[in-house]
């Protein structure tokens, strides 16, 4: 085993020296910026979107008889702007305690977004800047078309610091944003172990090698290698991005803040990012140890390709069902549980869960890499006729 970690350390350095002072790792290093730069237009953008179909439910703490008129104004309005347009009332009988009351309640209960309180000639309006900002004109409209006498409204609005729902809100951005950044850069980077590795069987380096060390120690040190070469990349990219944004500024706090925090978070950001990558390299390293042209890597990789987003789009529709049957099972299937359990970093605070996660999802890469060796030697290091009769015959054999 300390043979094989040498010989993967030394394969890994030969390759990542390699690839790192190459000419074309600068023009490697701009490529991506391409596609992150429309990621990131096309993210704002549904989030615009988001924001304009959005609606909320309010609270509402009233009088009986001004519960019944805002209720039946919001009805007729409806029928006439749409019921989108206005924001969803929901009657909140016996809250007691006042602001202290109020500000407890819209903390504990997700399902409201802010809250009505007062009169209908003086409201107030109590939820985060966002809901508050967002629905107050509705609210004043509401609150004017009710009165029996047309008067002029002026809504008060108390601001909390964070409600209950705008927290897991805040999350759920955080998880999708979490995702999405991580099988962008997996599918960008994970492809280049097959074109690696399909360069050097063409120029039969890889027998050369293969001859000297273990190959498992090959495949574990190109593995590696093409990681760090990875990381390093991501590394440029997150310093300019990071540079950009502290020159055209930007608001910091508005950045929804994950369930686990934000340094713990970028942590697990990295670590799932790997096991992504590892997964997918390792698979990669068996497709490679099948084909002999770049035509066929094409063909081959298609399939894993749109694997891959599959089980991206299983990990991203359960991001709303923590706890159930679909989610576990995007948590427990290895190459979709890296981007499920980011999510669930976001949403959930507990770390021993990521622990484990880790482990799994380290078990399963290696699993890969010894399934992808026995391919390799049996595909390459195996071949012409005489050499496959005999493999045949020494595994009828049992040999």
């Amino acid at each position: 085993m300390i043979e094989t970690i040498r010989a993967a350390f030394v394969i890994a350095r030969r390759d990542f020296t390699a690839i790192i002072f190459s000419k074309s790792f600068f023009f490697f290093l701009l490529g991506p910026l391409f596609p992150l730069g429309i990621g990131i237009a096309a993210s704002n953008l549904g989030s615009q979107v988001n924001r304009d179909i959005e609606t909320p439910t309010i609270g509402v703490v009233l009088s009986a008889e001004e519960t019944e008129n805002l209720l039946a104004t919001r009805t007729r309005l409806s029928r006439s702007l749409g019921s989108k347009s206005l924001p969803e009332l929901f009657v909140l009988n016996g809250l007691q305690g006042g602001e202290a009351g109020i500000i407890a309640k819209l903390d504990s209960d997700k399902s409201i977004n802010a809250i009505l309180s007062g009169t209908l000639e003086k409201p107030v309006l109590t939820g985060s800047e966002r809901d508050v900002t967002q629905w107050r004109g509705k609210i004043t409209l509401l609150a004017e078309t009710a009165l029996s006498q047309p008067a002029a409204v002026e809504v008060e609005t108390r601001l909390v610091g964070q409600t209950g729902s705008s927290s897991e809100r805040g999350q759920l951005l955080t998880a999708q944003g979490g995702q999405a950044l991580l099988i962008l850069l997996t599918m960008i980077l994970a492809g280049m172990v097959l074109s690696n590795l399909v360069e050097e069987k063409t120029n039969k380096i890889i027998e050369i090698l293969a001859a000297a060390i273990p190959m498992d120690a090959i495949f574990l040190g190109k593995l590696f290698a093409m990681l760090g070469m990875a990381l390093v990349g991501i590394t440029v990219w997150s310093t300019m991005g990071l540079a950009g944004a502290l020159v055209f500024g930007g608001n910091w706090n508005a950045l929804p803040v994950p369930a686990v925090g934000w340094p713990i978070f970028g942590l697990l950001m990295v670590l799932y990012f790997s096991m992504a990558y590892l997964l997918l390299g390792s698979l990669f390293l068996g497709i490679g140890a099948m084909a002999t042209t770049v035509r066929e890597v094409q063909t081959l990789s298609m399939p894993v390709t749109m694997g891959q987003l599959l089980v991206f789009f299983l990990a991203y529709s359960a991001i709303t069902k923590l706890g159930q049957p679909v989610e576990w099972f995007a948590v427990l299937f290895p190459f979709s549980s890296p981007f499920a359990m980011i999510a669930r970093a976001a949403q959930m605070d507990n770390l021993w869960q990521h622990g484990l996660a880790l482990i799994w999802q380290a078990i399963f890469t290696m699993i890969i890499i010894r399934f992808s060796v026995m391919l390799f030697r049996r595909n390459v290091m195996k071949s012409g006729q005489a050499a496959r009769k005999k493999s045949l015959f020494a595994r009828v054999a049992g040999k």
